[in-house]
């Protein structure tokens, strides 16, 4: 079964906690601050791999989470972080944020890593928080939480040379009898509804990849049956071979056919239909009036395209077809341009600058009560311990220095007011 878009949830470690812990040692009554620093959280990391055709495996494991790091200990030993969690993905997976569409990843290579979701980091002990005024500090940092992620995974096939045309014009047909690929191959609409892969080996040339790309309607632009699901596959190939039913077996104008699969490709993406196409004349076997072949080679070429005329059925005219796919394929840029996206290597890391004001906002909700928020405040809150008084000391020691509470002050914040942080409320006293 080819799966080729799934959703799942990553969430990556979390930091251990940092150690509250003092020396104990012989004839050493009163030792200072010895608590270890907690371990860093494993990082979730997507790693392509050629080995791997689908996303399956997905379908069945929708959550995956890195492991904690290691809290802190006595004597100034930190905790272990944790090993990273690697997901292996196929070659051509696209990663994305699943609520605003980000594209995290673009997995183009074998062997191609990304780091989506970071490990949070270890709490520090209460070693770093000795001064010559507070030389016990009982309070220590717990860890961070690590970065989470509903993803969306989305498998684009990557082909050298894709099949596109109407269903049932005979790509299936054409593809196992110059590949290794053996499709399921009937006479009814929609035989294939997900992409087929096949090498092929040509004389002495580099083997190249085909892909049937499943047969595409009028209206698949703008998501007819399972138009995009079928459209995006052919972003990747290098070379399109447009696949006409020259007999019109079915009825159908050969001319009109190529209009309107154009028109789905221009729809879609207009630089995807100036891609580089060839047009295949199939069904040749079935025309007795050889005027047609001719009168339908000369519109195409009129356009300016190459025009091959063919019977995938009896493997007539395959092989000046073969011999000018390989000569275009050595023509073209190995890499085609992808359209719709700009990608990132990783998640870009967010610096919490406590200096920067953008970090936190200080508002007056109504008389006598105050919001304090922002990535700041927030990743700060989860370093606190408010159930002891030195920890929670620190955190109102941060406020003043970082000037939050200054801007309390311009906002007119009069004793007993209430400071509302996250769903945390506090009584305000100068």
């Amino acid at each position: 079964m080819f799966v080729d878009y799934v959703k799942i949830f990553i969430k990556a470690g979390k930091g251990g906690d940092g150690s509250m812990a003092f020396r104990r040692e012989k004839y050493v009554p009163n030792g200072g601050p010895a608590g270890g620093d907690g371990g860093r959280g494993g990082d979730v990391i997507f790693i392509s791999d050629s080995g791997v055709n689908t996303l399956l495996d997905f379908r069945y494991k929708k959550s995956f989470k890195a492991d904690n790091g290691g809290n802190g200990e006595g004597n100034n030993k930190s905790g272990k972080s944790a090993d990273d969690l690697i997901i292996k993905v196929p070659v051509g997976t696209i990663i994305k944020d699943s609520q605003t569409g980000q594209v995290y990843a673009d997995l183009t290579s074998d062997n191609q890593q990304a780091v989506i979701a970071k490990g949070g980091s270890g709490g520090r002990g209460n070693q770093h928080f000795a001064t010559s005024t507070r030389q016990a500090p009982r309070f220590a940092e717990p860890g961070q939480p690590g970065e989470e992620f509903e993803l969306t995974l989305e498998l684009k096939v990557l082909a050298d040379v894709g099949l596109v045309g109407f269903p049932n014009v005979g790509k299936s047909t054409f593809l196992s009898s110059v590949s290794n690929a053996t499709p399921k191959i009937a006479n009814y609409h929609f035989t294939t509804i997900d992409p087929n892969l096949g090498v092929v080996k040509y004389k002495d040339a580099k083997e190249f990849v085909i892909a049937d790309i499943p047969g595409i309607i009028e209206g698949a632009s703008e998501g007819a049956g399972l138009g995009h699901r079928f459209l995006k596959h052919i972003e990747r190939t290098r070379l399109i071979l447009h696949i006409i039913d020259a007999s019109s077996s079915e009825g159908r104008d050969p001319k009109e056919d190529f209009e309107i699969i154009n028109n789905e490709l221009k729809e879609y993406n207009l630089k995807l239909a100036s891609r580089k196409q060839i047009i295949v004349l199939n069904k040749i076997d079935l025309i007795d009036d050889k005027e047609k072949i001719a009168d339908l080679t000369k519109h195409f070429k009129k356009m300016g395209y190459d025009v091959f005329a063919i019977s995938a059925a009896n493997n007539e005219g395959i092989i000046p077809l073969l011999d000018k796919v390989i000569q275009t394929l050595s023509e073209i840029e190995h890499s085609p341009e992808t359209f719709d996206y700009e990608p990132h290597d990783s998640v870009k890391e967010i610096n919490y600058d406590a200096k920067d004001k953008k970090q936190f906002e200080v508002s007056k909700q109504s008389e006598g009560v105050y919001i304090i928020s922002g990535d700041f405040i927030d990743k700060m809150l989860k370093r606190i311990n408010f159930s002891d008084s030195y920890s929670a000391a620190y955190f109102q020691k941060i406020l003043v220095n970082e000037g939050i509470e200054a801007q309390l002050k311009k906002l007119g914040i009069k004793n007993g007011d209430t400071v509302v942080i996250n769903d945390r409320e506090f009584e305000y006293f100068e």
